[in-house]
């Protein structure tokens, strides 16, 4: 990111005001995942009771309980144009859902174990899978078919979608998170402790990060896409600068076990959530300075 960086480790941690609280409470499993659409109106959430769930975001109304996957729903999250949903299961697929008409398209077939993430393109064109059989999968959402044992292309708007070989490789873990850049790039991270970043239209590793101690839970690019925050399962925080591959500051110290790490729209602060019961606060840091 363009401009002078000051030492994020100076400031202290901001405390998150919590206001009147809303609960969704209609789940008859614990609730593994949520999301919000694009223009907030409504809320996904993904429960152990295998369904996905609608909601009404400001009235908290129940939309929608969809069923159709076999097992626990692991993960949910809305396409950037707002049409489409995905969810994971541990039923080893992926479900691809129209919003409008809550419908099921397609069930996405490839993986061998447990699907634990999925991230959208921001054309919303592409998405990728990833879970605990280590393997990555791209699916085209608006493109040609395609498939092998570890990646899937897949044309949607086929009746019966033409496959042939395509491959990512590289993880020797679970992979646990997946990310988009603005640019098209595609970060994973693994219970391996690395991330890769890959260029998808090539399928080629461009670079690895290597740095976390333990398995990596939460990753996220910086808006313009030359940096990436990274959360690994502990108290630390990196941040990485996607071209050198470097690790250019590691945050730790002021959190509990960091689950989730996401950067402001305009890049200026990254925002880390932790698991602490005794408090609940946003731990924000600026990248740079200005």
């Amino acid at each position: 990111m363009a401009g002078g960086r000051g030492p994020m480790n100076s400031e202290a941690p901001g405390t998150l005001a919590v206001g009147r609280v809303k609960f969704f409470d209609r789940h008859r499993g614990e609730v593994n995942s949520s999301a919000f659409s694009p223009d907030g109106q409504r809320l996904l959430t993904a429960s152990e009771d295998g369904c996905v769930y609608g909601w009404e975001t400001q009235s908290g109304r129940l939309l929608w309980r969809l069923g159709g996957h076999t097992g626990p729903v692991k993960f949910c999250r809305f396409s950037p144009d707002g049409r489409l949903f995905a969810s994971t299961s541990c039923d080893c697929t992926i479900r691809l859902w129209d919003v409008a008409e809550t419908k099921c398209l397609q069930v996405l077939k490839g993986h061998q174990r447990s699907v634990e993430t999925v991230s959208f393109s921001h054309d919303s064109k592409q998405l990728a899978s990833g879970g605990w059989d280590k393997t990555v999968m791209l699916w085209e959402v608006q493109a040609t078919g395609s498939w092998d044992s570890t990646i899937r292309m897949w044309d949607l708007r086929a009746r019966t979608p033409a496959f042939f070989h395509q491959e990512l490789e590289g993880h020797s873990g679970n992979i646990s998170c997946l990310c988009y850049s603005a640019s098209g790039l595609l970060a994973s991270g693994s219970w391996d402790k690395t991330i890769h970043i890959w260029k998808p239209s090539t399928r080629s590793l461009l670079v690895q990060l290597k740095g976390h101690i333990t398995w990596v839970k939460s990753i996220a690019f910086s808006p313009d896409g030359l940096q990436l925050a990274s959360a690994g399962y502990s108290h630390t925080v990196k941040v990485w600068d996607c071209n050198s591959g470097k690790c250019i500051e590691t945050l730790k110290g002021v959190l509990d076990v960091a689950h989730a790490c996401a950067f402001t729209p305009d890049g200026k602060l990254l925002v880390s959530g932790a698991a602490d019961q005794s408090r609940r606060q946003a731990r924000c840091k600026s990248p740079r300075a200005g």
